[in-house]
């Protein structure tokens, strides 16, 4: 099976289509990926489980994408849905068994059929600039890509810092009831932010693209806690403070007692773990250094004021 696909337009003659081959196509990055790689002429074949009812399912079948039903347990099946891919992205979100041994079958099956390239679901800050413990769940990225790197194939990590969609509400950062802006440590610290949107867009460019480098790194917008003050005035019309809730020193401390007595080993995002994520960006530490966002002039980044005012 090659690596495109035959078409012919209207009038036109036959046009190669990509096939990517993409993991994770039901949840909210990887459905807006699949439909960002459909709007750019590829051919999308989304893996989801079987049985799978969700009405994304609905929507990339009507869009065009080809919905392939696989045991992931299954390393023949796996590898028959990667025949013929260019690329194969995972969006997966979990823990250990989907982020390391989900994405381990996966990763295998690609190269069992011959697949030149993989993207990871990284999706995240850098979490190679962090120590080993800092954060669970990128600890479990940071296992995977070992094993990633180990592999005879191409792959390309695509790192966003925090989704931007995140400060409207599940982010415990611009707290609107009481229009202050909660921080940590310096309100002069820059942070990385890119809205899911634009993560998705960036990806289906990346996807279809044979020169990517092991690392992709981009941010809609570089803010300090200052800079998102002076956003959400904006955004609302009203005057937003700040407030520095102590050191990063007391913010791990409050880590530490969250997880001790909430430790909730099964849930993918416990309060704890965001508040590992606010303390690793406020460090500094995974701070992108250099930003590849030029690198397809047509994706359009949005900025923390446009977020917040469009918000609910």
């Amino acid at each position: 099976m090659s690596t495109s696909t035959q078409t012919t337009a209207s009038g036109g003659a036959p046009s190669e289509r990509p096939l990517i081959v993409l993991a994770g196509a039901t949840g909210d990055l990887g459905h807006r990926i699949a439909l960002a790689l459909l709007a750019r002429g590829a051919a999308v074949r989304a893996l989801v489980r079987p049985g799978n009812k969700k009405p994304e399912v609905s929507t990339l079948r009507e869009r065009g994408a080809t919905i392939v039903e696989v045991d992931f347990a299954n390393g023949s099946a796996l590898t028959d849905a990667c025949l013929g891919a260019a690329c194969v992205v995972s969006a997966l979100s979990g823990l250990r068994e989907v982020i390391v041994d989900a994405q381990t079958q996966l990763l295998n099956a690609a190269v069992a059929a011959g697949v030149p390239r993989f993207i990871p679901s990284d999706f995240a800050i850098d979490y190679t600039r962090l120590p080993e413990g800092s954060n669970r769940n990128l600890d479990l990225r940071r296992e995977f890509s070992r094993r990633l790197d180990q592999a005879p194939i191409r792959a390309t990590s695509i790192l966003n810092g925090m989704f931007m969609d995140l400060l409207t509400g599940q982010a415990p950062v611009i707290l609107f009831k009481i229009r202050r802006v909660l921080y940590w440590g310096s309100a002069d610290q820059p942070l990385d932010f890119t809205t899911t949107a634009d993560t998705a867009a960036f990806t289906a460019a990346a996807a279809l693209d044979p020169t990517t480098p092991r690392y992709l790194r981009v941010a809609g917008e570089v803010a300090t806690v200052r800079d998102l003050q002076a956003a959400a005035g904006a955004a609302t019309g009203r005057r937003f403070g700040r407030l520095r809730a102590g050191g990063l020193w007391l913010l791990k401390l409050m880590i530490r007692i969250a997880r001790r007595l909430a430790p909730a080993p099964g849930e993918v995002f416990p309060p704890w773990q965001g508040m590992q994520y606010l303390h690793n960006m406020f460090t500094g530490l995974p701070k992108f250094t250099s930003l590849d966002n030029d690198r397809y002039p047509d994706v359009q980044w949005t900025k923390v004021r446009d977020v917040l005012a469009a918000r609910k």
